[in-house]
C-alpha cells in the first residue's frame, strides 16, 4: 500500500536511523525526513538520507507553516527534540512542547497515526532516588521490595508516580504526552531509556555510551560524576536498530498500538554502570584513558534507571536483540570507519 510517513527530527540520530530503515523496508512508502539542522552533526546525515531514498525537507517544528507545506501524510513519527537533560527552558519548551503540539495539530489535520518518542525522564527524580538499592562491586542494584509503587528490581514500570520535579527536559516531554492523549488520532507513546548506536554524536549529557566509547578512541579523559565517584550509577540501553524494529511494528499495525503508552528499553538484562562501560570500552577498543572522580551528582541525575518492559512484552513479541556489548562494539566499528567525518565535530 502507498504510505506517506513524516519523521520529524529526521536528520538526528534516531530520526535518520528510523527514516532510512523504513525506506529500505517499505519501498512503496514515501518517507519524508524533516529537520531544521540546528543540532551540530545533523547535516552529516543528509548524504545518507539522499542515498537511502528518503526525502529531506528543511523544516522547523516551531513553525506550523513549515509542517503545513509538507502536505498530507498517513503517519508521523515525532522524533524532534532538544535532548539535553541539562538544557534550559527557553531552549527546550519551544521545541519539545510547542513543537510537539504543532506536530500533533498537523497529524490531526490529516488524520495521521502519531508515534511519539518520549523518555524515561518523565519519571520524577526524588521518588527514584528514594528507591532501595544495594551496592555491588561494579554497580548499584535495585531491590525487589520498594517503598514506591511501580518499582522493583526489574526497574520502573508505567505505574510509577509522576508527581514531583524531573528536569525541564522531562517536564516538556511529559507535557507533550498529556497533550497527545487529547487527540482523536491513532497514537502511541514510547518512553525510551538510553538509546545508542552508530551515527550518534555522543555528548556527556545526551548519548553517554557513545560519548564514552568515542573518548576511549580519542584518548580523552573521563569523569565519574557524583555517587562517590565510583561509576556505579546504572542505565539500561537500547540499540537504535531495536528501536526501529519496534516503530516499524507500530506503523504497520496502528490499531493494535492505538492509545498505548509503554516503557521501552534494555531493562536489567541490557544495562551498564559507568564502571562496567569503562571496562567494556577498554576491552573493545584496546585503549585506556584516565577516569577520575568528580564532585556532586548533577541536577536531575538518578542512581539507577532500568525500564520495566513487562507491559510492552505482554502486548507484543518484540524484544531487544542486541546486548550491551553489541551496542558498544557497533559504535566502536562505526567510529573507526568514519574517523575523518567525526574529526570535523572535534
Amino acid at each position: 500500500m502507498s504510505h506517506r510517513v513524516l519523521v520529524t527530527g529526521g536528520a538526528g540520530f534516531i530520526g535518520s536511523s528510523t527514516a532510512l530503515a523504513l525506506a529500505a523496508r517499505h519501498p512503496d512508502w514515501t518517507i519524508i525526513a524533516a529537520d531544521n539542522l540546528y543540532r551540530r552533526g545533523s547535516e552529516l546525515n543528509l548524504p545518507r538520507l539522499k542515498a537511502g531514498r528518503v526525502r529531506f525537507t528543511h523544516a522547523d517544528v516551531r513553525l506550523p507553516a513549515d509542517l503545513t507545506s509538507i502536505g498530507p501524510v498517513e503517519a508521523v513519527v515525532e522524533c524532534s527534540a532538544e535532548p539535553s537533560v541539562l538544557g534550559s527552558g527557553d531552549v527546550i519548551i519551544p521545541v519539545n512542547l510547542m513543537g510537539a503540539y504543532h506536530c500533533f495539530e498537523y497529524a490531526k489535520q490529516h488524520g495521521a497515526q502519531t508515534i511519539f518518542l518520549s523518555t524515561s525522564r518523565v519519571y520524577p527524580v526524588a521518588p527514584q532516588e528514594a528507591l532501595a538499592t544495594q551496592e555491588t562491586e561494579t554497580r548499584f542494584e535495585l531491590l525487589d521490595e520498594q517503598p514506591v509503587p511501580g518499582a522493583s528490581s526489574r526497574g520502573i514500570a508505567e505505574g510509577f508516580p509522576l508527581a514531583g520535579p524531573r528536569t525541564m527536559y522531562g517536564a516538556s516531554k511529559l507535557s507533550a504526552e498529556l497533550l497527545l492523549t487529547e487527540y482523536d488520532v491513532p497514537w502511541t507513546i514510547n518512553r525510551f531509556g538510553v538509546v545508542a548506536g552508530p551515527w550518534q554524536m555522543g555528548k556527556v549529557d545526551q548519548g553517554v555510551f557513545t560519548h564514552w566509547m568515542l573518548s576511549f578512541l580519542r584518548g580523552n579523559p573521563l569523569q565519574y560524576i557524583g555517587y562517590g565517584g565510583l561509576g556505579k550509577q546504572v542505565r539500561d540501553l537500547l540499540h537504535v536498530d531495536d528501536l526501529v524494529d519496534l516503530v516499524d511494528l507500530q506503523l504497520t499495525d496502528p490499531e493494535h498500538w492505538n492509545r498505548q503508552t509503554f516503557n521501552v528499553g534494555g531493562g536489567r538484562e541490557i544495562s551498564l554502570s559507568l564502571a562496567e562501560t569503562t571496562a567494556l570500552c577498554r576491552e573493545i577498543s584496546g585503549n585506556d584513558v584516565a577516569v577520575t572522580a568528580a564532585g556532586e551528582s548533577r541536577p536531575g541525575d538518578v542512581r539507577v534507571y532500568l525500564s520495566d518492559c513487562r507491559a510492552l512484552y505482554a502486548h507484543t513479541d518484540w524484544r531487544p536483540t542486541r546486548d550491551a556489548r553489541d551496542v558498544l562494539k557497533d559504535i566502536h566499528d562505526w567510529a573507526r570507519e568514519h574517523e575523518s567525518l567525526l574529526a570535523v565535530l572535534g
